[in-house]
């Protein structure tokens, strides 16, 4: 069983390293995408168990993942600026899903896991 601890951290890039100090002990780099969390899970099976993930909810909720949403959309390219403002739009109007919900659907994509949330 693998436990991720939403007390270790509080934005996205906390995330990371909590899933990479966890998942990817004998590599040498670490997840920094959502992509890349995807990835990693491919080579994953058995129980995650999110402790505190109502304070993750939180943490990962509507102003983060506006924050992030934006961020994408200064850099621009590679970013496919018109989906990511879709995105941001869907999300500001109550249709979109927050960093943490788009974090449990990547979990929950991969059928060897069993995600519980505590």
């Amino acid at each position: 069983m693998t436990v991720i601890n939403g007390r270790h951290f509080s934005d996205l890039e906390g995330f990371y390293e909590e899933v990479s100090r966890l998942l990817m002990k004998d590599e040498d780099w670490k997840v920094g995408t959502l992509d890349g969390f995807d990835d990693i899970l491919y080579g994953f099976q058995g129980q995650i168990t999110w402790k505190d993930s109502q304070k993750s909810r939180e943490d990962l909720g509507l102003d983060q993942t506006k924050e992030f949403y934006e961020k994408k959309i200064r850099q621009g390219k590679p970013f496919n600026v018109v989906l990511i403002q879709q995105k941001l739009d869907e999300l500001t109007t109550g249709r979109g899903q927050t960093l943490f919900e788009i974090l449990l659907d990547v979990i929950r994509s991969h059928k060897k896991i069993t995600l519980i949330l505590d």
